[in-house]
């Protein structure tokens, strides 16, 4: 059986490594692209022995009650009525009503006889289990069927259909079961035992030769040990060797010696596996391939484990830190969406802005009056009310304060939102500080507009000494609906040029002092950070979710043994 061996184990032991990582996984996929087998047949009709001989070891616990390090020696009581209890021999009086307290107890008083050597005892354990149930449900008999074709339904499943010689094959449980999930027979091998235990006179050469009872494989017959060789301990070797001389001296199989007994039906298996293995073998290194790729996707994704130490830790927040400047710039650049929202803040936003401040009624005959008179003060103006035109033009300029600072608050707006959560706080820490100087500085543009006006525009406005007209006219006729009309008539014409440069000049500060801003120095802002920050507050700094933690140790756990799982089939491949 040695192809088997290397073929089945170099196989299944990556796929039942893969079960240990307690997630979902491609694992079932993977583990039922294998054929296994399925030992089937009714109660003591010599599964665990077949078992065992095909395999060469005697590793099957036998005897009354469950084998662990020490025996289990259980029995079941029925009581009337009441709560179900348990009881051990050696703690007579003490009932025990917790059964993981009697799970506990049981490896205690292993230990106490065994001592945690983990070495093996001979002294039984008794328990006792008082309980108004019998110990079985009703169901029994169709939850065993059920928990059986549950294995044995599956096309990659190969049926090992156990029947006693010395039973009627009518009513073989196992080849009933057999026949239902598989009724061309091309998985099911039929294997007859007990054929040295059959009432004299009888015998199963016709089933044997196929005869009766025909199955697509010829049956194969074995002789077990009997219980009595299993108490003095006979090994396989010997029990195989008095197997092979009861069918080659036996008058009736001593012509069917050569394709009777454990060995041969080890072979027989072990040849039919490594031909349903090796047809596998293309699709599960695709399959094991594309699962790689997923893994490798997800963890890439994810990114690379947090350092323990504080160098780790430092690099590690200072890679994220570049990252997320390269991203950053980007985004701002246009080589990812975002950054075009900037532009529409200067294009529509402000602009819109503007044009809501509605300067025509600052400018309103009344109110033009009043800031006019207000200027003069006790003295009237002689040529031109300049401190009235300054009053006014002021009154205008300062409402524009408000559509800029809108400008800055958005862009600052924007700003946050490119940042990437991991490092959010300490972005916005910098976007905050750069928007506040943006806000100085556009709000300066204003301010500057305000304290000191363009003569030039003034200088050439027509004085009313060139139309004609008479500079010591009465200062009522000064006051006049149409001389104030054409004051507030100048002033908007200044305040709407003011608002045209500021259109220009402000879109450049917001962008000097915060965009170019960000992209030149947020990165420096955040060394500088870094550098102040002690070991714990990196750690903080670094705070992962435990579950994204959990899922990439858990990735990397997967993606390691399905690597293991390729090199190995792939080795069996070359060995084909």
């Amino acid at each position: 059986m040695d192809n088997l061996i290397t073929l089945v184990n170099k196989i299944q032991r990556a796929c039942t490594a893969l079960g240990d990582h307690g997630e979902e996984s491609a694992l079932p996929t993977l583990w039922d692209s294998l054929p296994s087998i399925a030992v089937v047949g009714g109660q003591s009709s010599g599964k665990s022995s077949v078992l065992e001989s095909v395999v060469g070891k005697d590793f099957l616990p036998r005897g009354s009650g469950i084998v662990t390090r020490r025996p289990l020696v259980l029995q079941l009581h029925k009581i009337q009525e009441g709560k179900e209890y348990a009881e051990f021999m050696h703690l007579p009086r003490k009932r025990f009503n917790d059964f993981a307290a009697v799970r506990k107890e049981i490896s205690d008083e292993t230990d106490r006889e065994t001592g945690r050597s983990k070495a093996i005892s001979t002294v039984p354990i008794h328990l006792s289990i008082f309980s108004p149930n019998d110990g079985q449900p009703e169901s029994i008999v169709q939850d065993i069927e059920n928990m059986v074709r549950s294995y044995i339904e599956k096309p990659n499943c190969i049926i090992l259909a156990i029947s006693p010689a010395n039973q009627d094959l009518a009513t073989s449980d196992a080849i009933k079961i057999s026949r239902e999930v598989d009724p061309r027979g091309d998985r099911t091998f039929g294997v007859l035992t007990k054929i040295d235990l059959m009432d004299k006179g009888t015998d199963a050469v016709d089933i044997l030769e196929g005869k009766s009872y025909k199955l697509r494989y010829p049956w194969i017959g074995v002789v077990n040990r009997s219980q009595a060789d299993i108490n003095k301990s006979v090994d396989m070797i010997a029990a195989r060797r008095r197997e092979h001389e009861y069918f080659k001296n036996s008058p009736e199989y001593g012509h069917l010696t050569d394709r009777m007994g454990s060995e041969y039906l080890g072979k027989v298996l072990s040849k039919h596996l490594e031909t349903v293995i090796k047809s596998r073998i293309p699709g599960l290194q695709s399959l094991i391939s594309k699962t790689i790729s997923e893994l490798e996707a997800e963890l890439t994704r994810l990114g690379k484990p947090i350092a323990n130490d504080a160098g780790g830790k430092l690099y590690t927040t200072m890679e994220i830190s570049r990252a997320f400047d390269q991203i950053f710039k980007e985004h701002l650049d246009g080589v990812r969406p975002g950054g075009d929202k900037i532009y529409g803040v200067f294009d529509n936003q402000l602009p819109a802005g503007l044009k809501r401040l509605q300067f025509d009624k600052h400018l309103s005959m009344d109110n033009v009056r009043k800031l006019i008179t207000e200027a003069d003060g006790y003295q009237p103006h002689l040529i031109a009310p300049e401190q009235g035109y300054r009053r006014l033009i002021e009154s205008c300029l300062v409402t524009i304060r408000g559509p800029a600072e809108a400008a800055v608050d958005a862009i600052h707006g924007i700003l946050k939102e490119l940042v990437q959560k991991s490092i959010r706080n300490a972005a916005i820490q910098s976007l905050e500080r750069m928007r506040d100087e943006s806000r100085r500085a556009t709000l300066q543009l204003v301010d500057m507009e305000c304290c000191y006006l363009t003569v030039e525009f003034f200088r050439k406005l027509p004085q009313d000494a060139e139309k004609g007209g008479n500079p010591t006219h009465s200062i009522f006729d000064r006051y006049s609906d149409t001389y104030l009309r054409r004051i507030g008539s100048t002033v908007l014409s200044y305040v709407n040029m003011v608002c045209a440069s500021l259109r220009h000049s402000i879109p450049k500060s917001v962008v000097y002092c915060q965009v170019r801003e960000a992209k030149r120095s947020l990165l420096d802002y955040f060394f500088a950070e870094l550098g102040k920050k002690e070991i714990k507050q990196l750690s903080s700094l670094l705070d992962e979710d435990p579950a994204v933690m959990q899922r990439r140790t858990n990735l990397a756990k997967r993606l390691e043994l399905y690597r293991s799982a390729q090199s190995e089939i792939e080795m069996v491949a070359w060995d084909k």
